[in-house]
């Protein structure tokens, strides 16, 4: 995260909703292999080339079945027993979770990583994912292993090309991990050292901060997505994974409302000066920092990645990924629950991240959906009307929040 330093809220229900290659250079070069506002997206992988066969190797068959009619790319068909996971959440969290050293990544892999999946199956993949990483049920905090197996799903599936039907379940996993997907990039490899952590990790020090972000619960574990280990091949890159769900209307949406009811949340823990209650100045009197440090890092971020979801919108519509932008909308509109309007006194709860998601909407959406930098300000405003944030503070909020939605936005994959 970056040192920084910008109503009433909308935010609602409308309508439509093994190698690779090196990485160009730049924080964004990985993107521009995986979209393009000049070319439509490119697969990266394929499961199985050329026409469907059953192979019998000691009686055994391989699940692979031909593709629907008029296709002769093959299917992968979800076994029965796998089938079975979907209802049993302890079951579905040991089968994805890859351990500590990530040596059983491999097994999730095979279940997960398929571009085409016969009849529901990647429907009840998603089911799968959501039980294994704790996303059905309130109140409940994160489990190590849950968190480890959400960061299993993210490497799984990082530079696939997802089946539509199971996009809905892993957009949900990343909204009920709201905090731990926004953080980007920006750990150091001594904290990034490990696919997941345990709560005591999350404990804030005398300075009242944690590298693994602001307001959190007691008690639950937290994913490192930005953890990479070359010999498991494990890189769960979030902004890939935020791209590619991004095509698909109703994980759009998901994911959209996911950010805008966590800016919701988090505007309403902070003071009235827009600072952080839990800070602690510094003794190294070297390091200047003031309360306002973190939430504008953090409000610059949640910005930021409303922006990038708008400009991954653009870009496939651009290159007819998405083919009737209308048609789009109206399901991600259908698909989004409401706004998200702050508390208008502060707020010092710490519930669990997937409960963040969760929270009820405030009301419909006003205005146009689609719109991100007016739903932001829009919530903004009315927090600090309500707060009665000084109008100085209020119009370096609304500056950051401007700025970097628009860098999001605009900044070419």
């Amino acid at each position: 995260m970056r040192d920084g330093g910008s109503g009433s809220d909308d935010s609602g229900a409308d309508a439509l909703g093994e190698e690779r290659p090196a990485e160009p250079a730049g924080r964004f070069g990985a993107l521009k292999k995986h979209l393009s506002l000049n070319k439509p997206l490119t697969k990266r992988r394929r499961i199985v080339a050329g026409a469907a066969v059953v192979v019998l190797v000691a009686g055994v068959s391989i699940p692979l079945a031909l593709a629907d009619s008029g296709s002769d790319k093959p299917c992968w068909r979800l076994p029965a027993s796998k089938r079975a996971l979907a209802g049993d959440a302890a079951a579905a969290t040991k089968a994805l979770d890859p351990g500590e050293d990530l040596q059983r990544l491999g097994s999730v892999r095979k279940l997960l990583a398929h571009e085409k999946v016969c009849g529901d199956g990647a429907r009840v993949l998603g089911d799968i994912v959501n039980a294994a990483t704790g996303v059905v049920g309130t109140g409940r905090p994160h489990t190590l292993e849950q968190a480890r197996s959400s960061y299993a799903v993210a490497a799984a599936l990082h530079d696939l090309e997802i089946p539509a039907p199971l996009a809905p379940g892993v957009a949900r996993m990343l909204a009920k991990y709201v905090v731990d997907a926004g953080r980007g990039d920006m750990l150091s490899a001594d904290e990034a050292n490990r696919p997941a952590v345990p709560a005591e990790d999350a404990q804030l020090d005398k300075q009242g901060y944690t590298w693994l972000g602001r307001f959190l619960a007691p008690g639950e574990a937290h994913v490192v997505f930005e953890h990479s280990d070359s010999y498991p091949d494990a890189d769960a890159n979030i902004e890939h994974l935020v791209a590619e769900l991004a095509k698909h209307p109703e994980a759009f949406a998901i994911l959209y409302d996911a950010e805008r009811a966590y800016f919701a949340y988090y505007l309403e823990r902070l003071t009235d000066q827009g600072g952080d209650p839990d800070f602690r100045p510094s003794a190294d009197k070297r390091f200047e920092s003031t309360p306002q440090d973190w939430p504008d890092n953090d409000l610059q971020d949640v910005s930021g990645r409303i922006g990038n979801l708008m400009k991954y919108r653009a870009a496939y519509v651009t290159d007819g990924t998405i083919p009737d932008s209308a048609a789009f909308d109206k399901v991600v509109r259908e698909h989004t629950r409401g706004t998200f309007r702050p508390a208008s006194r502060r707020l010092d709860t710490r519930p669990p991240m997937g409960d963040i998601a969760d929270r009820p909407a405030a009301g419909p959406v006003r205005g146009d959906l689609m719109d991100g930098r007016h739903q932001l300000f829009t919530v903004l405003d009315g927090w600090a009307g309500a707060r009665h944030v000084s109008a100085e503070r209020t119009a370096a909020l609304r500056q950051l929040v401007d700025d970097w939605y628009v860098r999001a936005l605009w900044m070419m994959p």
